[in-house]
């Protein structure tokens, strides 16, 4: 068992938005885990399941509904102008459009330096070095600096917001889909990159992404979700060997093998029909109308995240 601290505490976390006069969408509806320190957590699932939304309301981008987000055991929401200022420092973020996330009227170099500026970390001379360190540090060189977002690659200017997040020393990152945008053979450096930052400066990650291969690859445990809620949580090594969920299974099952021969072989799991709406969803297990094995108490009782083996979390009637 990992004797590591908990950094991150999530705590039936919920972020529900209205969309209607009556209607409620349930983007998150009742997260539970941790992030250990120096760990990283992968977070996985079907588009529209709520990954970002968990990831931005964990840093304080949304508001919660509901529940609690302890860091260091301190309860977020709870936290006053300054320790929300210092939480800012503390816990960075790294977005999945490295177009979008970067502001194309400024330099590279202020860009970076943002940080320092808020929190007044570096003046002068002491700044211009820190930004100087960091961007060499993601890869790139100090002429970078006074260049413009729009005369770099993608991958660079993931680098870039790799740097902005590394520049002010925080201790826990969100990488939302930080690859998803990028080349395939860009991917792999980006994700190489992060985590040898981690290694060099001890960082904590939650690392949302779709590609199940590249989450095996970075993460120490990996959370699947659905329809906004978790449905299996694991070791990294466990979930991709004895998947244990239905939902789970199916989407391993989609990954590609390299070898062709195995590839033809392999028995593929395809779910009927769409996911339904989290807008005001019905009751029971949200996977029911998908699930070739439901029963009629999961049409009726939505499943708790049970440990059903050591260290190994899932949320399924099939498992009582």
């Amino acid at each position: 068992m990992d004797e590591r601290k908990a950094l991150i505490e999530v705590k039936n976390l919920k972020k529900h938005f209205k969309v209607g006069k009556n209607a409620i969408l349930k983007a998150v509806d009742g997260l539970n885990f941790i992030i250990r320190e120096g760990e990283t957590l992968g977070m996985v699932g079907e588009s529209g399941c709520g990954k970002s939304t968990a990831g931005r309301t964990i840093i304080r981008l949304y508001d919660a509904t509901e529940g609690e987000v302890l860091f260091d055991g301190k309860n977020i929401q709870n936290f006053d102008k300054k320790q929300a200022k210092e939480y800012t420092k503390d816990a960075q973020m790294i977005f999945q459009d490295p177009y979008a996330s970067l502001d194309p009227r400024m330099t590279v170099g202020d860009i970076i330096g943002e940080g320092l500026d808020i929190h007044g970390l570096a003046k002068g001379k002491e700044r211009q070095e820190k930004i100087y360190d960091v961007l060499e540090t993601v890869g790139l060189n100090k002429e970078h600096a006074s260049r413009f977002p729009h005369e770099f690659s993608g991958g660079q200017r993931q680098r870039i917001g790799i740097a902005r997040s590394l520049v002010i020393n925080p201790r826990f990152i969100v990488c939302d889909e930080p690859i998803s945008a990028l080349d395939v053979s860009i991917q792999a450096q980006v994700v190489n990159l992060l985590i040898k930052l981690q290694r060099d400066f001890n960082l904590t990650y939650l690392f949302i992404a779709h590609d199940l291969s590249m989450v095996k690859h970075i993460s120490d445990r990996v959370a699947v979700m659905y329809l906004g809620a978790i449905v299996e949580l694991a070791s990294s090594g466990d979930l991709y060997l004895e998947p244990m969920h239905p939902y789970t299974k199916a989407l391993l099952s989609s990954i590609p093998i390299p070898d062709p021969k195995l590839e033809r072989e392999k028995i593929r799991i395809r779910l009927e029909g769409d996911v339904p709406s989290p807008i005001n969803p019905k009751p029971g297990c949200k996977f029911q109308d998908r699930c070739a094995y439901a029963k009629d108490i999961c049409r009726e009782v939505t499943p708790e995240l049970k440990e059903v083996a050591k260290e190994h979390f899932v949320a399924c009637h099939l498992m009582d």
